[in-house]
């Protein structure tokens, strides 16, 4: 097969993976194309690029989703391919063969392998004919609930749904009675059919403390494949992965060959070509089964490159020009251990629920050997309910596992960002754990260290308030000298003749309001950042905005409305469940809010009566929206 010429690469994504892509794209000498919606005009991955096209519209689906501008913005700037990076269109068969019919070339497989692999019931049966074992479970066309109860009870409880077009979590629920399938049903097919555009489902068995391991498989147009070693992924939230690492710890080099030469098979079976992931669940015997073939790029690739020494996007860049594999099995390197995580814009302690807003501050670790980061925001950034709430992935590579958990935690205590809620510190109490720095890891690792992972807030002590007083006088100072260096009002130490060193001060912390007596003799130990009014102090691991109390401020808020359920993010409304004057029990579902393309309920605290409804489906609202009064039965 003769080579092709690729001399313009467009992306067809957003974000990390789409600087990413760039970057490796322009280390072959590539020309990069970013597409963008209309609210990603600014965006890292528009300004990293050398030529940039709108989309139009804010969602997906009026934007990265449109297949026919993207293929229009090819033809405009000369790109000659197209890479998908992950999610929206990498694993759209309907848009792989777009593409070759428009004499673009797909960075990705055949359409072909994506159709086989796009539908997990068809996947299962093309993979128990290659000889791959499977979870037991019902992967069939019939998809009404009484089928799926039948099949949860032939199987037992727990059982996992998951939408057959679907991965990342989307459509994905855990049902561990028959009381809950028939909800639990009716939500995943709805997420299936916003994030996939297929509401189908399968249902499996729902392994006890399972590993995720994973297969990262690499194949050519001349019929080669190899596998490029394994990754452990089975620290994860709501099903999404939060922490991945390479190689996999306590594998056997014997369980590694044949899980790597069943991956191998899989993808064979299906005529694959380019990147892939072949994702088993592995129990605690040694056993694996698969789970499914993701056929892109993940979001964890970076782990492996750590570990070989590879750029898997520069290798697919090479596969679609045409040329081999450069190396043979025998030749795959695997030097050290690497360990990646996810930095999101989201709040632990409110279920993981996604997070949007003005990103005001953000600093990333310092570079050095064996340090990555993969971002795709800058500071003054608008992150968009829209889209995956994913900021960052720091990657952190070693001689020994401990030699890169080490290298992470120390980049993560180095990472800065204000502006919203962050998973950053329960990052840093996962790397912490003694259970992890053990390898002891399955999927419920996150549930059964909820107490240490997810400790309660607390009441923050006078020693925080006495040091963020500390440290908005210490910034006054620092503002006043740049203005005045010789001002005697530059000095901010409290000082008075004849009398105690103190300073008032109002200080408000999140819904806390505090009054603070500076007395001048607290030493401000701690990290902080001052961004304009509000100063961010690192305490106990965790970021907290701190701002002076605006009287006028506060007198505007009172007079905003009040009382009722709020919307806990920035999102739109997927259904409205209750009408005004139906009466409700504690827990009942009232509103299904969408954002960062999963569903969340709003249920009712207590017992009561809808008093007022203030929104519809299809409506677009922000965060701290009123969305139902509802009057609580005393």
């Amino acid at each position: 097969m003769k080579t092709t010429t690729i001399s313009t690469l467009l992306v067809a994504n957003r974000g990390e993976i789409a600087c990413r892509v760039m970057r490796s794209a322009k280390s072959l000498g590539l020309t990069t194309v970013a597409v963008h919606s209309d609210i990603d005009r600014d965006a890292l991955h528009v300004r990293e690029a050398d030529l940039a096209i709108g989309l139009g519209g804010a969602r997906p689906g009026d934007s990265y989703l449109l297949m026919d501008k993207i293929i229009e913005a090819a033809r405009a700037t000369g790109a000659e391919a197209i890479h998908p990076g992950y999610g929206f269109l990498s694993e759209n068969a309907s848009f792989a063969r777009k593409l070759e019919q428009a004499g673009l070339i797909f960075l990705g497989p055949p359409a072909s392998a994506i159709e086989a692999m796009g539908s997990k019931s068809a996947a299962k049966a093309l993979m128990a004919k290659a000889g791959v074992p499977l979870v037991p479970g019902y992967h069939g066309d019939e998809q009404d609930l009484q089928t799926f109860r039948e099949a949860a009870a032939q199987i037992g409880y727990p059982v996992l749904l998951k939408a057959t077009a679907g991965g990342g979590g989307k459509g994905m629920k855990v049902v561990e009675r028959d009381s809950e399938l028939a909800e639990a049903l009716s939500s995943a097919q709805r997420e299936a059919q916003s994030a996939f555009g297929d509401g189908r489902m399968l249902v499996e068995k729902y392994l006890i403390k399972p590993r995720h391991v994973e297969i990262q498989v690499f194949a050519d147009q001349h019929g080669h494949c190899l596998y490029l070693n394994e990754r452990d992924c089975s620290i994860q939230r709501r099903h999404q992965k939060v922490v991945e690492e390479a190689p996999a710890p306590g594998l056997s080099p014997a369980l590694r060959q044949a899980m790597g030469e069943s991956a191998v098979r899989a993808a064979q079976a299906i005529g694959y070509v380019g990147a892939g992931t072949v994702e088993f669940l592995l129990d605690a015997r040694g056993e694996f089964f698969f789970m499914e073939m993701n056929t892109r790029l993940q979001v964890e690739h970076p782990v492996t490159e750590a570990i070989t020494g590879l750029d898997l996007v520069a290798w697919q860049i090479r596969v679609a020009r045409g040329e081999p594999l450069p190396l043979t099995q025998q030749q795959v390197p695997l030097h050290g251990h690497a360990i990646e995580v996810r930095l999101y814009a989201e709040d632990p302690q409110a279920g993981f629920l996604p997070a949007s807003g003005h990103l005001d501050l953000y600093r990333e670790p310092a570079a050095g050997p064996g340090r990555r980061v993969d971002s795709g925001v800058q500071q003054g950034d608008q992150v968009s309910p829209f889209y995956d709430p994913m900021l960052a992935k720091l990657i952190a590579w070693g001689e020994n596992r401990e030699e890169a958990r080490q290298r992470l935690l120390s980049m993560l205590g180095e990472t800065v960002v204000g502006g919203f809620k962050t998973n950053l510190a329960f990052l840093q109490r996962i790397l912490a754990h003694p259970a992890f720095a053990e390898a002891e890891l399955d999927t419920g690792f996150i549930e059964r260290h909820r107490a240490q992972l997810l400790p309660a807030p607390g009441a923050l002590p006078q020693a925080f308030w006495q040091q963020a007083a500390a440290a908005f006088l210490a910034t006054d100072a620092e503002r006043q000298r740049a203005d005045d260096p010789h001002s005697p009002w530059a000095a901010r130490n409290a000082w008075r003749s004849g009398l105690p060193a103190q300073i008032p001060m109002t200080l408000v912390c999140g819904d806390v309001r505090r009054e603070v007596v500076f007395d001048g003799m607290a030493a401000n130990e701690a990290r902080v950042w001052r961004q304009g009014t509000t100063l961010y102090l690192r305490w106990k691991d965790e970021w907290q905005a701190v701002r002076r109390f605006d009287p006028i401020a506060a007198a505007e808020a009172g007079n905003a409305q009040q009382g009722g359920l709020s919307a806990p993010m920035n999102g739109s409304i997927v259904r409205v469940l209750v009408e005004v004057g139906q009466r409700v029990e504690a827990g009942t579902a009232l509103v299904v809010l969408e954002a960062m393309k999963m569903e969340h309920s709003i249920r009712a605290p207590g017992a009561g009566t809808v008093k007022a409804l203030h929104c519809s489906e299809g409506e677009l609202i922000g965060e701290g929206a009123v969305l139902v009064e509802l009057e609580v039965q005393p």
